[in-house]
């Protein structure tokens, strides 16, 4: 399959002031967002989302334009890898109610912090040993989470994707075309440890045998 799509057109975008952060972050800010706890998902801006909390804004388009993309139903089975706290995953139940919708994050602070709806659905584990049974999902994604592991993880999370999933999969990593493109990725960056341009992504894709379909996350 391994085409390039952005699936996330229709979810809002707004103006990221990169060289502001650039300037403040330090590499004990990365340290303590790179926990993954309470400082990431509801501390400081300059360790993560300054608070990660739920609005329908953010998700309602793009999970309908990824029910429709992979048709998928409420037969369906699919995976949200980096999930945090479930909020895609309630949106999309709210369209599929009766979909087998599963999360994975390696934050406990995530699960426990998470939305009410989809608290027992999520599972507190690491993306390179995926704690389901091959070809069990119709569709596996993993928006902005694999470039947070190391290199030989991250390499190992993209083949578990290929193993869980029956057919579909979708990620979206952090990327540059360009050196103003990478550099502008350097100075925005917060958690990720592989992050590369999209073509060596590319040839990552490559070695691993990934199937699935793919786009970049751009620090622009």
């Amino acid at each position: 399959m391994k085409r390039e799509v952005n699936l996330l057109k229709f979810y809002p975008q707004s103006k990221r002031p990169i060289d502001d952060r650039g300037n403040l972050i330090t590499e004990q800010d990365r340290a303590i967002a790179r926990k993954f706890d309470v400082e990431y998902f509801d501390g400081d801006r300059l360790t993560g989302y300054g608070g990660y909390n739920y609005n329908p804004r953010f998700w309602t388009d793009t999970v309908a334009y990824i029910k429709d993309f992979y048709q998928l139903d409420d037969n369906s089975k699919i995976l949200d890898i980096g999930c945090a706290k479930g909020y895609m995953m309630h949106d999309l139940s709210l369209l599929i109610p009766d979909a087998e919708i599963k999360g994975v994050d390696v934050s406990n602070y995530a699960k426990e912090h998470s939305i009410e709806t989809m608290q027992d659905n999520i599972v507190v584990a690491n993306a390179n040993n995926l704690p389901f049974p091959d070809d069990y999902f119709d569709l596996v994604i993993a928006i902005n989470t694999l470039h947070n592991l190391p290199l030989i993880d991250c390499k190992q999370a993209f083949r578990e994707i290929n193993r869980v999933t029956k057919n579909n999969s979708f990620v979206m990593n952090d990327a540059w075309r360009d050196d103003k493109g990478k550099q502008s990725m350097l100075n925005w960056n917060l958690t990720a440890l592989t992050y590369m341009s999209c073509a060596d992504w590319e040839e990552l894709f490559k070695e691993v045998d990934y199937k699935g379909d793919y786009y970049w996350f751009f620090a622009e």
